[in-house]
């Protein structure tokens, strides 16, 4: 078994045990037909008092085409200007082809949440660094964190750790600016980033390639992983 999988899999659990720990899972409308566990497909989204939206998507293919992915995407309630969580991944058996994770602003550019991420990878310096699209670049921060062809287990296993360690500061520190967002301005930066990761044509191409059917992987990229507000 692949080093690199099986840390990706402890890192799995270990964010649903933190959304389990500090959130409630949630049913939302449509999700079930995404969920497919036994198929290697795992969808499932939390919420709480702080989060609207905590969503973990995990595409396993390892034994049938030798790929794994994870996505993982929060977003704070529409009265907090906080930002957003990100953290993805795609690995082949030895290497991580790219991992990607960032605070990304909200309604306060300034928000003390984004310097805390900022200071985390401060001393992270990839090995390759991914260059981000346009797309990217309209919503990540400038210190996204954007590794590619990620090959040495010191390498993974760090990248693991600043992800975990600021989803646990995530949970801890977003409630301390609830209420000080205005919804008028909270919900169309939250749309803004849903509307460029939408532009993303990589994730919906490698979850095809991975034998998920095209008219699913368009409607739940489109519906469940960076769903508008209504």
């Amino acid at each position: 078994m692949s080093t690199i999988w099986n840390k990706l899999i402890d890192c799995q659990n270990e964010i649903i045990e933190i959304f389990d720990e500090q959130a409630t899972e949630i049913n939302e409308a449509g999700l079930d037909y995404f969920n497919r566990p036994d198929n290697g497909w795992i969808n499932r989204v939390w919420a709480n008092d702080n989060i609207r939206r905590a969503h973990i998507d995990v595409v396993d293919a390892r034994d049938s085409k030798g790929l794994w992915m994870m996505h993982v995407c929060i977003f704070p309630t529409l009265d907090n200007p906080a930002p957003i969580y990100g953290f993805d991944v795609i690995a082949g058996k030895n290497k991580m082809t790219g991992a990607f994770h960032d605070f990304s602003p909200s309604a306060d550019p300034d928000h003390p949440m984004i310097q805390g991420y900022y200071d985390s990878v401060e001393h992270f310096v990839p090995e390759k660094q991914r260059e981000l699209p346009e797309w990217a670049r309209n919503i990540f921060t400038g210190k996204m964190l954007a590794a590619g062809n990620v090959k040495t287990e010191e390498e993974a296993t760090e990248i693991i750790r600043i992800a975990l360690s600021n989803l646990r500061a995530y949970f801890d520190e977003v409630g301390e600016t609830k209420g000080e967002g205005d919804p008028t301005l909270v919900a169309p930066c939250q749309d803004y980033y849903c509307e460029n990761q939408q532009q993303n044509p990589h994730t919906a191409n490698v979850m095809k390639s991975l034998g998920l059917p095209e008219e699913d992987v368009d409607r739940f990229c489109t519906d469940m992983l960076f769903p508008k507000l209504k």
